[in-house]
């Protein structure tokens, strides 16, 4: 495990933090922007859907790849290359107009996501205590979840404001800040160009069966929830008959309790996170679904959503924490890639399915059917944690994060 034997370095923390909230804000922004563009220029929803398929994709295809690259390769080089990369791409967006080539380049786009994910999820477990670690991980979180508040509200204002080149000009300046942010992080992984490499470390996820029942159970969840994200539309303002203006305070509701979690939840005891945390929670988000979709109001949603996203919040915590204890120092970019890559082929499959079950069915039907699906998805996993084993001791660890100013 690469927990530092020093004291944590906090000023590392929170340049990872503001990294994480300027990628995040970053792409969806130019997403966003994108998106508006081709639904106002008349393209149909295949295009949009396209770019958005795009946005996503490779982040679950490349997950093997991009792993094995975050846990060799020097993690300051990485996160340069790939700003850089993604800057160029984004600028070449500015002036793209068919959809076929803007959704290549957002394909682009997302390979870079695929590298600086893991590389920073991997980063934060070497920069502090094994104690600290899920307060780092709720800072971290947090940040993004800012980036992602802010993001479509700035596309849409920007680009009514000013048309799609400001925003995708602001989109390539935060990558840029990226390149900035990963010189000044000292924390480093992999091998700098002439040093010896770290050694190679196997991992097979489901070798680790905590890790493994995890992965499953927030994978089935992810993939309902996801699905909601296109039933809420049709239930909230068909059913519901909410205003647009109530459909985005119900939207936002649900990351500001995340946001809430985040910066709460990391404080917890490290003993409260286990397997059985992460099912309870896995329920008690999907049980505040269910309750959603009995109300005859749109805004006892917003309360609902709260709490709920606030039991999506400390999930997130507890997933990082758990992979970061568990798994080699050595190995924690492909863990990382892994189970996100798990998680982001869900959360495809459910808005896919989605489409057509929106079609065929009543909405609150499908909001109620999602969140039962998920409570049965993590109470099928309990028989699997009644001896949680403990983690694989792991090599490695303060000789793997080397402390390294800029040069």
């Amino acid at each position: 495990m690469s927990f530092t034997s020093a004291e944590s370095r906090w000023a590392d923390v929170h340049l990872a933090a503001t990294g994480r909230a300027i990628s995040v804000c970053g792409d969806l922004l130019a997403a966003t922007t994108l998106a508006l563009v081709l639904q106002d220029s008349g393209h149909g929803g295949l295009a949009v859907s396209g770019l958005l398929l795009a946005a996503s994709l490779p982040i679950a295809l490349l997950a093997p790849l991009t792993g094995r690259l975050v846990d060799r390769a020097d993690s300051r080089t990485l996160l340069v290359c790939a700003g850089l990369a993604q800057a160029a791409l984004c600028a070449a967006l500015i002036f793209t107009t068919q959809p076929v080539l803007i959704i290549a380049l957002v394909a682009l786009l997302a390979c870079g996501v695929a590298v600086t994910q893991p590389t920073f999820a991997a980063l934060v477990p070497g920069m502090v205590r094994e104690a600290d670690l899920a307060r780092a991980s709720g800072l971290v979180q947090t940040a993004g979840q800012i980036g992602m508040l802010a993001a479509p509200a700035l596309a849409g204002i920007l680009l009514g404001q000013a048309g799609p080149k400001l925003p995708l000009t602001l989109a390539a300046a935060s990558y840029l800040a990226l390149v900035g942010i990963g010189l000044l992080i000292r924390t480093r992984r992999g091998a700098p160009t002439g040093a010896t490499k770290p050694p190679a470390v196997s991992f097979r996820l489901r070798d680790d069966r905590v890790l493994t029942v995890m992965t499953v159970a927030v994978a089935a969840v992810v993939g309902g929830v996801s699905a909601i994200n296109v039933f809420e539309v049709f239930f909230i303002r068909d059913t519901l008959g909410a205003s647009t203006s109530v459909y985005g305070f119900v939207m936002a509701s649900w990351t500001v309790g995340m946001l809430s979690a985040s910066l709460t939840f990391g404080r917890a005891p490290r003993r409260w996170i286990t397997l059985p945390t992460v099912l309870a929670l896995l329920g008690f988000t999907c049980a505040m679904v269910c309750a959603g979709a009995t109300v005859s109001s749109a805004g006892w949603l917003i309360p609902l959503w709260i709490v709920g996203g606030a039991a999506n919040g400390a999930l997130n915590i507890c997933t990082t924490v758990l992979i970061a204890s568990r798994v080699p120092s050595a190995a924690h970019g492909r863990a990382f890639a892994v189970t996100t890559a798990a998680v982001q082929g869900a959360g495809l499959t459910g808005l896919l399915v989605a489409g057509p079950l929106a079609e065929a069915f009543e909405p609150r039907i499908l909001v109620a059917a999602a969140g039962a699906a998920g409570i049965l998805a993590a109470l099928a996993c309990l028989p699997m944690v009644r001896s949680e084993p403990p983690a694989t001791p792991a090599t490695g660890g303060r000789s793997e994060i080397r402390d390294n100013v800029a040069a």
